[in-house]
């Protein structure tokens, strides 16, 4: 999604340099750390930190045990439906490719202890989830809350960057809902204590996602480098205008 950005900031005059790895830093009025992993590693961090002003710096690190408000334990006493993650974005799908890129180049891969990927997996209570679940650092265990809908189930989708921004709520017949496999979506209001999780969290840039539960607005995932689905490429890129709006008023607040 970034890159839709980026295009529109070049149409408005700025200049944009892609920086790929670690060298010198550049001369620039803004730097935004983007790199497509759970835990951005230290050195990217410290090289981030060079730069008079960089975006993201905060969020450095969006594993499920950092970021998610649906977290419960064996001795919970949660009654309802669980669902089983991985603790990195993504089900560590980024790692892996990153690994797969770097053993393509003859490279060490970056992330080399990288657990085996399993599918999220629903069960109906905690009594469900299979022996050694709670003893893996690689897997947590969420209270399975989607906003249940006649046909289907909602999740809410915040998009932002810096004061400008989008939340949508998507319902899709899939328990797990993704954007890419909606029936309708419209509009909603961002809750205030998201606002104030955003702030904890450091971001300046990305997509929260979250439901309303019992009346309270609850994070799931947090994603530092979100992406667009194929088939909303055009309502994404449309959406890019406004969210450049943004940017450029981080850029006006670092000068």
């Amino acid at each position: 999604m970034l890159f839709d950005i980026l295009a529109e900031l070049k149409r408005r005059g700025h200049s944009i340099r892609v920086q790929q790895g670690l060298s010198k830093p550049v001369s620039a009025d803004m730097a935004v750390l983007h790199v497509d992993a759970t835990v951005t590693p230290t050195d990217y961090v410290d090289y981030a930190r060079s730069f008079a002003f960089c975006l993201n710096i905060g969020a450095a690190d969006i594993s499920k045990r950092r970021i998610s408000g649906a977290l419960i334990d064996k001795t919970d006493s949660w009654q309802g439906q669980v669902i089983v993650k991985s603790n990195l974005n993504n089900r560590g799908i980024p790692e892996t490719l990153l690994n797969r890129r770097s053993e393509r180049a003859g490279k060490q891969p970056p992330f080399p202890h990288l657990p085996i990927l399993h599918p999220y997996e629903i069960h109906r209570s905690l009594g469900d989830v299979p022996d050694g679940v709670f003893d893996c650092d690689d897997l947590v265990v969420e209270k399975f809350i989607p906003e249940r809908e006649p046909d289907g189930f909602a999740v809410r989708f915040w998009v932002f960057c810096g004061e400008r921004e989008r939340c949508t709520r998507y319902v899709s017949p899939n328990g797990l809902v993704k954007a890419s496999e909606t029936i309708r979506r419209e509009p909603v209001p961002v809750p205030d204590e998201l606002r104030e999780r955003r702030r904890e969290l450091g971001f300046d840039y990305g997509k929260f996602d979250f439901v309303m539960h019992e009346g309270r607005a609850i994070l799931l995932d947090a994603n530092k480098t979100p992406g667009r689905p194929q088939n909303l490429v055009k309502m994404f890129a449309a959406g890019a205008s406004d969210l450049t709006h943004g940017f450029e008023g981080l850029v006006h607040r670092a000068k």
